[in-house]
Order: C-alpha cells, then structure tokens, then sequence
C-alpha cells in the first residue's frame, strides 16, 4: 500500500536528533516559553524574512490571535467584515467569526482554487477591513492583486499560510506578503512537529507586542494581567522539534516540487484535470505542494480504483464550508465554483518521501484508469 502520508516515515531521519533535544529539554527544567521557543523564533522569522515570530498553540489560535491583536490596537472591532476565500478548510472562518468577526464569502479561482481578486472589490462595503488570503493547498493566493485592491481601500491583508511553509513570490515567503500571517505546523504540515503547534509571523512591532500578550492570559509580567488573553504558547519541546527540521525545509519542499513535476508531466488521462501552474505566469516556487489535487466528475470512482490497485488517497475537502451544519443560516447560498471543487477534488499521495517507484506505480495506475 503506498500511504497518501507516511509520517514515521518522513521524521525517522531526526529520530535521534528528537531524543538529543528531548534530553535537552528534561535536563533544562524549563518546559514552557523556554530557550527552544525563543530560538525557533528568531529562526522562523529570520527563514520568512519577517521581524518578528509568535509561538503559539496552533495554526486556528495564530489566526484568531492575528484578529484580536488588530481589535485590541483599534484597527479593527467587533462585527467589522473580513474577506475569505468560500473554497477553504473551515479553520478560516472559524478563526474570524472566533474573534467576533464577520466572514463575507467569495468564490475562487477554478484554476488555482484560491480566492479570485476580480470578486473581492464587488464584495467590499462600509463594514469590510480585512482580506484574510488563503494560500490552499500550498499554492500562494494572487498577493499582488490581493494588496493593491487592500491598499485602494485602506484594509489589513492576513495571510493563511497554514499549507504554504516556504512558497516564495518575487523573492519574498509566504508570511511576509501582508500585515501579519499565521502558520499550523500540524504533524502532516510541510514543516509539522510531532503534535500541534502554530506561530504568527509579522513585520508589525505592536501587533507582536499584543500578541505576546494574549496568547499567555493577557500577561506581559507575571500576575499582571493587560488583556483578557487566552493560554496558546507553542510547546518548548515542539519547538524544539521544529528548529531540528526547520534547516531541511526547502529541501524537502524541493523533493515535493520534484515530485510534483513528475506527476504534471507523466499523468496523461483526459478524464483528470490536474493543477494549473501557467496561470498568471506562476513560477514553480509560488507552490510547495502541501497536496497535490487532481479533479475528476467520477471521484468516488476513482478513489475506490486507486485503492483496490493499493494506493491511499485523500479528499480536501469533500463539504463547502458554507455547507456545513455549523452554518445553517449559509446553507442555501449559492457557491457553484467552490461545490464543484469541494465535489470533484482528490488528492494524491504527496510526501519528500515518496519513492520514484512509488511516483512511477501511481502514474501508471492513473494513466491506466
């Protein structure tokens, strides 16, 4: 069986650096916002070309703490709206509406699957101040376009880049093309630790301030309470995990890209329609390949097939958002683009891992179907 993800497979080669750091970290004594964080810090930022990174508990904590900072320095209120792609993992607009925030919905790209630019300024009113840009999949969202309509209309541009560790446009990453952004390093994440963690990466010296802050009871000294924070601190041993893989990151995400042009080069099935990359002149660093989506009408079909012939497969996502029971008062809207994505899209196996016989097998086995 050729796993869709093989995670003991991907961290065996840290195995022993894991324990030297889990000694490390017994030996200190100091399990919480310790030495480990604070150098993680200062190396995620130092790696997204970004002043400041903020550990936190996970990439929906990044995201939510992102909002409320900007509540707390004024720069936005409670019931203000906030631009978010419909084709997206609900963390996005759970996060908005987590901060008392208002989601306003805009389909994507058929192409990319992310936001399309060309809707965001028919979806702007009085009410709107943010544009929250999802980076799905691991392709980047189209930040040129997204920051200059920010700029006509004087809003905060937050990226998602839960997907997209590494994704480079023009020379910049993923995190420093907006205001502030939010990272997951959730185990099966393109840098993931070995259980939750997040981080929020801006430029912004405030907003770093506030979020220190909130994400450990509102506290900047002990007992001495600014805000009503909440307790969302990345893990010192997590963090210690992550400065371990964080060196071989764009390795990793090179064997991915490597993959990934094999599969866009050798599947050749005119019942698949595999991703879109000449769009907008996309150089191959604007995607890092987190999944790698195919479409297909015939999706459960073709999922069972692969299976059969021993290949794991995954869908992301198969229910909208808008969907979703948890938004019943969203349920009878209509998003056509995002409900043909959410029932067409099937996800390979896509890991730094994957054997060239492997890659070699699942090419054949869809070629054949």
């Amino acid at each position: 069986m050729i796993k869709f993800l093989d995670l003991k497979k991907i961290n065996e080669p840290y195995e022993i650096a894991f324990q030297e750091k889990l000694n490390a970290v017994l030996e200190s004594g100091w399990y919480i916002l310790g030495n480990e964080v604070a150098v993680f810090e200062t190396n995620f930022a130092s790696y997204c070309g970004t002043k400041h990174c903020i550990g936190v508990g996970n990439g929906f904590d990044a995201l939510v703490l992102i909002f409320k900072g900007y509540i707390q320095l004024g720069k936005l209120k409670k019931g203000d709206e906030v631009i978010v792609p419909a084709n997206t993992y609900i963390a996005s607009i759970l996060a908005v509406l987590q901060a008392d925030l208002f989601p306003v919905l805009v389909e994507p790209k058929l192409e990319t699957y992310n936001i399309n630019p060309d809707l965001i300024s028919g979806k702007i009113t009085s009410k709107t101040k943010a544009i929250l840009a999802v980076h799905l999949y691991g392709q980047l969202a189209e930040m040129d376009k997204i920051n200059d309509i920010a700029k006509q209309n004087n809003l905060l541009v937050i990226e998602d880049a839960a997907q997209a560790h590494g994704a480079i446009s023009d020379f910049r990453k993923s995190g420093n093309l907006s205001n502030a952004a939010a990272f997951s390093f959730y185990p099966g994440k393109n840098l993931g630790a070995l259980g939750d963690g997040g981080a929020v990466v801006t430029n912004d010296s405030e907003l770093t301030k506030v979020i220190q802050s909130l994400r450990n009871y509102g506290s900047e000294a002990k007992y001495q309470n600014e805000y009503v924070g909440v307790n969302s601190r990345l893990d010192e041993l997590q963090a210690a995990f992550l400065n371990v893989k964080l060196p071989n990151l764009d390795i990793e995400n090179n064997k991915r890209k490597a993959i990934a042009n094999r599969y866009l080069s050798e599947i050749e099935n005119d019942k698949i329609v595999l991703p879109t990359l000449s769009l907008r002149g996309m150089k191959e660093s604007d995607h890092v390949f987190h999944l790698f989506i195919i479409r297909t009408q015939n999706r459960n079909e073709l999922q069972h097939y692969l299976l059969e012939n021993g290949i794991e497969t995954m869908i992301h996502y198969p229910v909208p958002p808008h969907k979703q029971k948890a938004f019943s008062s969203w349920n009878n809207s209509l998003f056509p683009i995002t409900e043909k994505i959410h029932d067409e899209v099937l996800s390979l196996p896509m890991s730094s891992v994957l054997s060239n016989d492997e890659v070699d097998f699942v090419v054949s086995i869809l070629n054949q179907y």
